[in-house]
């Protein structure tokens, strides 16, 4: 009887392009395309597949508010023209610079750089992904604020908020739950809902408010999951963009049941 030598060809093949994948090294790639658990990091390559297709590959310059480590724009780096990402946490940025170098058509900056007039207009894409969620209200004004001025007059926009809602409330519930047990990431420290909350999460519509706890520097304060509901997140996006499609990911077919991302495909408003 013939033994295996080792893990089979494709898992060694994709184990090698993210050893050379740069963006493999990010904390974020680490704690959520990387997983140990394999519905985690499913569903999250599931959504950067989704930035990816509705970014296009003909984008002259994209801009990625909120970009963390940079995952985005190292995936999207060969197929646009040029990408810049602008993040709130000043350390995030500078690793970004140093580790992904080697991209040449790639730049980073703080989103208070973004205040410079020269970047009003100038992005025919921008991504916003999985960034509202932690924004505190004043502040979810003035990151839609910042994304109607720097895309560009016949420009997209696209934004990804997580669904804590509906049936996928109880199916995220259950997944962190067993993360959390398994020592996996920060889902240890997720927290917990009260009877009352949860059955407004699990019922929401768009006026449903619940509670959010907010973490934080007193100057950089923020939210976690916890209580965000995106049907609301909706309607704020309105006052702002002019939203031509709400789409899901994954399993979109399903009309967002029990997909784990929503996506408003916007434009500038109208002047």
């Amino acid at each position: 009887m013939e033994t295996s030598a080792g893990p089979p060809e494709e898992i060694v093949g994709a184990r090698e392009e993210e050893e050379a994948n740069p963006a493999a090294e990010g904390h974020y790639w680490r704690k959520q395309l990387g997983c140990r658990s394999g519905i985690i990091a499913w569903s999250h390559r599931a959504r950067f597949r989704e930035g990816l297709r509705l970014a296009g590959r003909s984008a002259r310059k994209v801009l990625d508010y909120g970009c963390g480590d940079g995952t985005f724009l190292a995936m999207a780096a060969d197929r646009i023209g040029a990408g810049v990402g602008a993040d709130i946490a000043v350390d995030q940025i500078a690793d970004c610079r140093t580790r992904l170098s080697r991209f040449s058509n790639l730049a980073f900056c703080t989103t208070a750089e973004l205040r410079d007039r020269s970047h009003d207009g100038a992005y025919d894409v921008v991504m916003c992904m999985e960034t509202l969620e932690h924004c505190t209200a004043p502040a979810v004004e003035a990151v839609l604020g910042d994304l109607a001025r720097l895309v560009a007059p016949a420009g997209t926009v696209v934004i990804s908020v997580p669904i804590e809602t509906g049936p996928t409330f109880l199916i995220k519930l259950v997944i962190r739950k067993v993360a959390g047990w398994r020592g996996l990431s920060d889902y240890r420290h997720y927290e917990s809902y009260g009877p009352r909350d949860a059955l407004r999460m699990i019922f929401a519509g768009r006026r449903t408010a619940v509670a959010r706890p907010v973490y934080g520097a007193p100057d950089a304060p923020g939210h976690t999951h916890y209580g965000f509901n995106w049907r609301a997140m909706r309607e704020r996006v309105r006052s702002h963009l002019a939203i031509e499609r709400t789409l899901f990911s994954p399993l979109g077919f399903l009309g967002g049941w029990v997909g784990s991302q929503a996506w408003f495909v916007c434009r500038p408003p109208l002047a």
